[in-house]
């Protein structure tokens, strides 16, 4: 696999995380799943019972396993001083799918973190 390769892959890979975690949020906010966890500590048992049955967990859950197994192969291929920053991408993707997809608030401190994280990964990607 070529070094364009693997960022292609890498790339990839935290494109999945990002995913998992919409779907995981898409899957905790279930009406039954919001009202068990309001009933408390009484109702936990209720609570992971919803959500082992929930298809949008399993498959957030199955997204993360893809991407920790893919990744597997970004680190056979990468220096991991240039792999790992790419995965801080993933707050940027999550960020970004939070307000299109799951409609959460835009403020300027997540606008000036975005930047912020997108203009360290530039930086870590410089080669020396």
């Amino acid at each position: 696999m070529s070094q364009i390769a693997a960022l292609g892959l890498a790339f990839f890979c935290v494109c999945l995380t990002a995913l998992a975690q919409v779907l995981l949020k898409m899957g905790m906010s279930a009406p039954a799943i919001q009202q068990a966890m309001a009933a408390g500590a009484s109702d936990l048992r209720a609570v992971f019972w919803l959500a082992l049955s929930s298809p949008l967990i399993w498959g957030g859950m199955f997204c993360f396993g893809a991407s920790a197994g893919l990744w597997l192969l970004v680190l056979g291929k990468l220096e991991v001083s240039m792999a790992y920053p790419l995965i801080s991408l993933g707050v940027v993707l999550t960020t970004v799918a939070g307000i299109f997809i799951l409609g959460e608030s835009v403020s300027i401190y997540k606008v000036l973190g975005v930047a912020l994280i997108i203009t360290g990964v530039l930086v870590l990607s410089v080669k020396s």
